[in-house]
Formats: structure tokens, C-alpha cells, sequence
């Protein structure tokens, strides 16, 4: 009882909260003793390179910062150039793969899926730092049919995921995802089909993109329902292609809402928090994003990064309705910014015009890679100043 109205912001704060009760009061837009101070994901690139490849746990151990540590394994992201396509394969999905290019800057895998019904192929490419698609897996519209029929989902392995709980401990909050190479149904279509392609057919055939939406919903509650108990204090949805400034308010909210709602749903019925991800472009979408029933909105990229309204734009329109996660130009801010004042001084701005009144977790709004880990104390000094 006492955690639980600490964290709607009843009661004041400790003197001194761990990192999960900071991030966790946040979430559930209350006020914690200071700032949280994380960052969206660790890489494995800036891992490897800057912290002689500790894990991203220990990385936020190191520097200080509020964990928020991804659970990748079982997500079903069938197109990552490292993926275990065993996960992905059954006798009626049949996945193989020819490694075109095993070096690691030039990574190139062509798939052939085999069905009872024909064959899918698709094509992917990655190099040390992040993987990308080169030929997308709906080329006719009948392909929908077999991603139906025979596309697995599958089943989340709680063993594993229990470990690494217990290992974070009170060092932050685990962080899961909804099966699919995205979460949000619209945006895992993107991944299966051209995003230009896609918008088209919405327009031009509404109830065929439609059809492979709800089979994606239908394939992604299965997945929920296998979550049930599993040791995540977030779940993140949604996605860039989502973003106002991939589609326009009026798609998203035809294409977007009805679907993340029902997911989002069923996460709640589950007992998890729910963080929706539009990359910062949330111009327009700003109801549809409170409407999907999600608890927090994220990652608040800045104009500066390629958003389309700056974070505390989005927060006045949000206006406590949601928890808000992000804010941070990783890019221009942290890794290029001239020196420390500098970013105190941007760090300080979103404290004050984002989260002073609680309800926000500081956070580099996205991926990072060639930051020097001087330039990251200095972001998580100055975040740890913001002190409520």
C-alpha cells in the first residue's frame, strides 16, 4: 500500500528512493525524490566500443543512470540479421537462410519461408550497428493469407526473463516488448511491406490493410496472453512508423488506434504499465495517443533530433494525462554538445518545462553509438541535479 501511493504522488517522497522506485513513481505520474535519468536503449555497438562490451545493465550501473534494461529474446523479430531463425521456423513456416555476407560490416541474409500454400522470401542487410530491410516479405496481396495461416508466434520463456529480474533488482525497471518485428500493428506491417506501398493500399484499400492488421492483432494477443505473470514493469508499443511524421493524424487514427487499443487492453488486464513510441512525431496525434489507453508516451525526440513539436509542446498538450519518457537529443545535446554547461543547460530546460511537476523519466530519446562516455557522465550529472 505504502509503494502504491508513493507512486500516484499521495505521499511524499523519501529521502532517498532506489532507481526502480524513482522510475516506477514517475510512471505512475508521481513525483520521486529527483529527475530519473536513463536512456531508451543500450547498443551493442557503444557497448562494445566505449565500455570494453559489459552488459547494459552494468552500463547503467557504471554511469550512474536509472536502468531501463530491453528483454529482447522470444520477440519474434523475424528480420534482425542476428535473429535465431530456429525461433522463427516451423513445418508449416519454414525459414531458411543463405548468409550471403557473414563480415560485420556488411552483413546479408536472404530468406525463403516455405508454406503448404507457396513461398516468401525477403531480404536483409546489417553492418555493426543496426540491421535494415532490402526486399519486404508482402509482395501480392494473397501473401497476406499465408502470414494468416502460418506465420508462428512465440511463447515467452519466463525462466530467463525471471533471472534477469532478479539480477536488476532495485537498479531499474525490465522492459518488454509485444511479439512482432514491432510492436504496433501498422508499424509491423511497415516491416513486412514498403511503408509508401502501405500508405497507398490504405488509401486505395482500406479493407485490405485492415485484414492484415487484425491478422497481426490476432497474432499479438496470442503472444499477450502468454505474458501473463511474466516479470516486466513495462510493456513498450507502438513505433516510428506510427509517427506524424510518417502518416497523417487521419490514418493513424483510422489504421492505428482501434488496433493499439485492443492490445493495449489486454496488457492492462495483465497488470503491466504500457509506454506507446512515436520517435517524436506526435503533432496532430496527440488524442490519438491518450484515446489507445496506453499510461506512457515516449520517446519526445526534440526538432532537433527529427521530431515535429518540441517535448514540452507534447507535455502541455498531454497535460498529466500520461507519464512521459525521453526528451533528449542524444545526438546534438549529449554526444556533440560543446561541454558540460551546455548540457546541464538542455538537460535543465526539459526538467523545468517537461518535468517539474513529476510524471517524467529524462531519457536520450534514442539510439546512440558514437558517444564518448565522458559526454553521458556529463548528461547524467546534470539530470541528477533536477531535484523535486
Amino acid at each position: 500500500m505504502y509503494l502504491a501511493r508513493r507512486f500516484t504522488g499521495l505521499i511524499g517522497p523519501p529521502i532517498m528512493m532506489t532507481s526502480k522506485e524513482r522510475i516506477l513513481t514517475a510512471l505512475h505520474k508521481g513525483t520521486p525524490d529527483r529527475l530519473p535519468v536513463t536512456a531508451h536503449q543500450w547498443q551493442g555497438y557503444h557497448l562494445d566500443k566505449y565500455l570494453n562490451g559489459i552488459s547494459d545493465l552494468e552500463a547503467f550501473r557504471k554511469l550512474g543512470m536509472d536502468a531501463q534494461v530491453q528483454y529482447f529474446p522470444d520477440m519474434g523479430q523475424f528480420w534482425l540479421v542476428d535473429a535465431d531463425y530456429s525461433k522463427t521456423s516451423t513445418s508449416e513456416w519454414r525459414d531458411e537462410v543463405t548468409e550471403v555476407s557473414k563480415e560485420p560490416d556488411h552483413r546479408v541474409n536472404h530468406h525463403t519461408i516455405h508454406t503448404p500454400e507457396g513461398t516468401l522470401t525477403y531480404k536483409t542487410e546489417g553492418d555493426r550497428k543496426t540491421t535494415w530491410i532490402t526486399e519486404y516479405l508482402i509482395k501480392h496481396d494473397e501473401d497476406v493469407e499465408l502470414i494468416r495461416k502460418y506465420m508462428p508466434v512465440p511463447t515467452l520463456d519466463h525462466g530467463p526473463l525471471s533471472v534477469l529480474y532478479d539480477e536488476l533488482g532495485d537498479s531499474g525497471i525490465m522492459r518488454g516488448f509485444v511479439w512482432g518485428d514491432q510492436a504496433g500493428c501498422w508499424q509491423h506491417a511497415a516491416c513486412l511491406m514498403d511503408i509508401t506501398e502501405l500508405i497507398f493500399a490504405a488509401i486505395d484499400r482500406p479493407e485490405w490493410v485492415h485484414s492484415l492488421l487484425q491478422a497481426l492483432l490476432e497474432k499479438k494477443l496470442r503472444f499477450v496472453e502468454g505474458m501473463k505473470g511474466a516479470k516486466f514493469d513495462v510493456i513498450e508499443t507502438g513505433g516510428g512508423a506510427a509517427s506524424s511524421t510518417v502518416i497523417s493524424p487521419d490514418l493513424h487514427e483510422e489504421f492505428c488506434t482501434p488496433y493499439d487499443r485492443q492490445i493495449h487492453d489486454a496488457l492492462h488486464e495483465h497488470g503491466f504499465l504500457v509506454s506507446y513510441h512515436t520517435c517524436g512525431g506526435t503533432v496532430g496525434i496527440e488524442e490519438h495517443i491518450v484515446a489507445n489507453g496506453c499510461d506512457i508516451s515516449e520517446t519526445l525526440a526534440p526538432v532537433s533530433i527529427g521530431g515535429n513539436q518540441e517535448p514540452w509542446e507534447f507535455a502541455a498538450k498531454i497535460d498529466g494525462r500520461l507519464a512521459l519518457i525521453g526528451g533528449i537529443d542524444q545526438y546534438n545535446t549529449v554526444a556533440e554538445g560543446v561541454d558540460d554547461e551546455f548540457i546541464r543547460i538542455k538537460v535543465r530546460e526539459v526538467f523545468e518545462k517537461v518535468g517539474s511537476k513529476g510524471g517524467y523519466v529524462c531519457s536520450l530519446s534514442d539510439h546512440f553509438f558514437e558517444t564518448p562516455v565522458e559526454k553521458l557522465e556529463a548528461y547524467v550529472a546534470a539530470a541528477r541535479e533536477c531535484v523535486y
